[in-house]
């Protein structure tokens, strides 16, 4: 990335103009930046020694296979004449020396047969590496393959054939490990479209069935699922009922009763039952296809960590250059060392300078982490936001369906001035029957079992944060909060003991009346969560010092619920703009503020806090693209998990940074006292590039549990193959 920023950066207006997708080998240069040609764009790419084309998602999937098979073949010809090459040292010199000759160099010429199969290794090892050395060298601008180039050539110069080709075996393997890794998590992101099956069982009209590819399957089509399937597509279920695994989409295993009406979603799993599908949206615009993109799109908005290591790299490389000059002319002109002697610790500082592992180690970790998170049902919408829960001092979160279960009911009843019990939940239910709200379903649910099945209000319209009012009967009737009623004078009509004993008991007071009557009142309860307050618990033992209720609900309801399960502060009765203003309060006052809502009532105080949490997002597509993060499901529990993860993420990354520095630090140490050899240091950093790949791919493994304790759009898309899969 650091080359392409500085050939292509000067080009399009900065480098705030290109995003990277290190994962995928994709490169993108916004609409922001100063208009290029694609072909202009390929032809900077192409100076650089690396290969590009448009961006196609198959071809560069296609792509990637045979860059990493053209690894493979020239790691294993370099290794093979090396082994070779080491063989046949052993049988001319015997055991002890072969291990002379990882002693020291420049003791003894070498055979030619010998040298000639050690240039071969070297040969084979450098070719990938070469041009974008020459590149980095015609720039003036020294990159990692510049130094393993310099590195080598410096060695067969001193006629060390051994150390040069163990040096590019070594380099060339420890780019094909690092090709590989970034490989494994690119594959952890597409193993989730394999959840959904290629085909679909579509009935046609003559009622004959037929598989189908699921690509080719049209809104509307009906298909089956039998027993023990997974789901295909998104869609809604006609006929049948059977309890479906919703774990693909959601992480929580337990399965869920489908029925005619209900919504269903590809990759998930059918239980015992058949279904008969309405398709309800193409293959490529499913909730599972939504969350593939954006998790493999998710790692161009880098972490803080990645942006630092690549600033670090940049400088870092120029640095190591001019020390290596310093070790190879002051001790010979200062001291009167040997000038071959400390041209050779030079070279082995080039060597252990190479920052492979610090570079490669971090955007493998955050994707093989929003790879995880996806398949426990968190959708994590960029790298920025992997690292953010995870110092979330401050958490806003709305009442309803987050502390209670989202599933209100009517409780009780209260008609006042002589109207009826089914004449109020009459008005009630029409004002309500256009509403989605889960305090409207309650409504009508209770009007259903009274019997009532009126026709809906007219002109019906919301009052944010007060209500509804509209037309029916031939009279303005409206329904809301007490505060609503205030508004209109009836306030007055409220009985205070009734009014008490809802809000003690932290049930919703719900006001109906006419133009000019207070019709009645009905109390609305919705249950708080049974682990309300143990997740609650949890978040302040992770950390989150203040955590806030933010609703529309009145005082004394809001404080009642948030008393009984721990929160610290209550703000009541607000408006959108009002959850907004509060947001702001806590961002002027916490390093780091998230906002949990529904993705699309909380939409603006979401934008407002330093990152925003969708609650149940499974088939909401507001839910999804209003967050940075977005829960599958409404279960507050993913949370702390939330929490846990992104620390141990960062825990992981500062491990791998940690161990690549100090590996370094300790070889330039013994390089500054000549006590390093060349083919010591090469295999040192293959090793900790191995062991930071490894570490990072461990997040793959991680687990939520249900909240159990745990500790601008682009102007055109170029592919950069090459540099760009080694995380350059």
């Amino acid at each position: 990335m650091a080359i392409l920023n500085r050939v292509l950066g000067p080009e399009v207006g900065g480098e705030e103009h290109l995003a990277f997708d290190v994962i995928n080998g994709r490169m993108t240069v916004l609409d922001t930046g100063k208009a290029m040609s694609d072909e202009k764009v390929i032809k900077l790419i192409g100076s650089t020694g690396m290969s590009a084309s448009l961006w196609d998602a198959e071809s560069a999937a296609a792509s990637q296979v045979a860059h990493l098979k053209r690894q493979q073949l020239f790691t294993a010809l370099s290794g093979g004449f090396w082994a070779v090459g080491f063989g046949y040292h052993i049988v001319e010199t015997g055991f002890q020396g072969a291990i002379g000759i990882f002693a020291g160099h420049g003791e003894a010429a070498m055979p030619l047969v010998e040298s000639l199969l050690f240039l071969a290794a070297i040969i084979f090892g450098a070719w990938l590496v070469a041009p974008k050395a020459w590149s980095s060298a015609r720039r003036l601008s020294p990159d990692m393959n510049l130094l393993m180039i310099v590195a080598v050539a410096g060695a067969i110069f001193l006629g060390e054939y051994f150390e040069a080709a163990t040096v590019a075996f070594f380099f060339s393997l420890s780019l094909y490990l690092e090709s590989w890794s970034v490989g494994r998590a690119r594959n952890a992101v597409a193993a989730l479209l394999d959840l959904a099956p290629p085909t679909a069982r579509v009935i046609r009209d003559d009622g004959t069935e037929e598989d189908v590819l699921a690509a080719q399957v049209t809104v509307g089509d009906r298909f089956v699922v039998r027993g023990g399937d997974r789901i295909p597509l998104d869609g809604e279920v006609l006929d049948g009922i059977s309890g479906v695994n919703q774990a693909p989409i959601t992480g929580e295993s337990a399965e869920v009763t489908k029925e005619p009406g209900d919504e269903i979603y590809a990759g998930t799993i059918n239980g015992d039952g058949t279904l008969t599908v309405r398709a309800t949206k193409p293959a490529s615009d499913t909730v599972l296809s939504r969350i593939i993109r954006m998790v493999g799109e998710a790692h161009s908005r880098r972490a803080n960590v990645e942006q630092w290591v690549a600033k670090f790299a940049r400088i870092y490389t120029p640095i190591v250059m001019v020390l290596a000059i310093a070790i190879a002319l002051l001790p010979p002109l200062l001291a009167g060392g040997a000038w071959d002697y400390w041209f050779y610790n030079a070279l082995v500082l080039l060597v252990i300078a190479c920052p492979c592992a610090l570079v490669i180690s971090t955007p493998v970790s955050i994707v093989a982490a929003l790879a995880s998170s996806a398949r426990n049902g968190v959708l994590i919408k960029g790298g920025a936001y992997v690292e953010a829960p995870g110092r979330t001092t401050a958490l806003a979160l709305d009442k309803t369906g987050t502390i209670t279960e989202g599933e209100p009911e009517v409780a009780s009843v209260h008609p006042l001035g002589g109207t009826s019990q089914s004449e109020l939940l009459e008005v009630a239910a029409a004002l309500e029957a256009r509403s989605s709200h889960p305090l409207a379903r309650a409504i009508l649910a209770q009007a259903r079992v009274a019997g009532i099945e009126g026709e809906a209000a007219e002109d019906t319209s919301t009052v944010p944060g007060r209500g509804v009012e509209g037309r029916f009967g031939g009279r303005k009737v409206w329904l809301g909060s007490d505060r609503f009623a205030a508004e209109k004078g009836l306030d007055a009509g409220l009985p205070t003991e009734l009014r008490e004993r809802i809000e003690g008991a932290g049930s919703t007071l719900v006001a109906v009346g006419d133009g000019e009557t207070l019709l009645g009142v009905l109390e609305l309860r919705d249950r708080i969560r049974e682990d309300a307050q143990g997740i609650v618990a949890r978040l302040h033992a992770q950390g989150v010092k203040t955590i806030v209720m933010l609703t529309g609900d009145n005082e004394r309801t809001a404080r009642a619920v948030a008393a009984e399960v721990g929160i610290d502060e209550v703000r009541a009765e607000l408006l959108p703009e009002d959850k907004v203003a509060a947001i702001e309060e806590l961002v002027a006052s916490h390093d780091m503020v998230a906002m949990i809502g529904d993705g699309v009532n909380d939409a603006p105080a979401m934008a407002r806090a330093h990152f925003g949490i969708a609650m149940g997002a499974i088939g909401s597509d507001a839910a999804v693209e209003t967050a940075d993060i977005a829960l599958m499901t409404d279960d507050i529990g993913k949370v702390p998990w939330l929490i846990g993860h992104s620390r141990r993420t960062m825990w992981i990354i500062r491990q791998n940074i940690g161990l690549s520095l100090a590996t370094k630090a300790v070889f330039v140490g013994l390089t500054a006292f000549g006590m390093a050899s060349m083919w010591g240091a090469i295999a040192a950093d293959v090793g900790v590039s191995l062991l930071v790949v490894m570490n990072a791919l461990r997040l793959l493994n991680s687990k939520a549990d249900s909240g159990a304790p745990k500790g601008g759009d682009p102007a055109s898309e170029t592919t950069a193959k090459g540099a760009l899969a080694h995380g350059h």
